[in-house]
């Protein structure tokens, strides 16, 4: 797999990219627009490819772009996403909050049901920062 991966809808817009940093050892990953339950597994799903064929400690999860709710995949998210990563190596993850209210909201009720799996912080400001630590 390449260093860094792109997915898009049928139509051509990008919803998600993800890419390897060599130099801080973090994925970053950039969520765009609209989420639904397919989505959201592609993209997780992506990362976890990514965390097993060369373990990465750290993600950095930007929302930051991401409108309205995707809180369909939750159940997904707690029950298989998390604990596969944590499986595969992942120990720290840093979340871009949306701006959105109802992007935000689904982000925090993730934040609350897989913050026993990771070690976990979601300030913008501070993200990368607390990754790089």
């Amino acid at each position: 797999m390449e260093d860094q991966v792109e997915l898009k809808r049928v139509f051509g817009d990008v919803y998600f990219r993800a890419r390897r940093d060599q130099n801080t050892s973090i994925v970053y990953a950039h969520w765009y627009g609209s989420q639904a339950v397919e989505t959201v597994k592609a993209g997780g799903y992506k990362f976890l490819e990514m965390i097993k064929e060369k373990p990465y400690r750290k993600l950095l999860n930007s929302n930051e772009h991401v409108i309205g709710s995707w809180d369909l995949a939750l159940e997904w998210a707690q029950n298989e996403w998390a604990p596969q990563m944590r499986k595969a190596g992942l120990r720290y993850l840093a979340y871009v909050v949306p701006t959105t209210i109802y992007a935000s909201m689904t982000m925090e009720m993730l934040i609350q049901r897989i913050d026993d799996e990771f070690e976990i912080r979601n300030k913008e400001a501070d993200a990368e920062a607390w990754l790089l630590r």
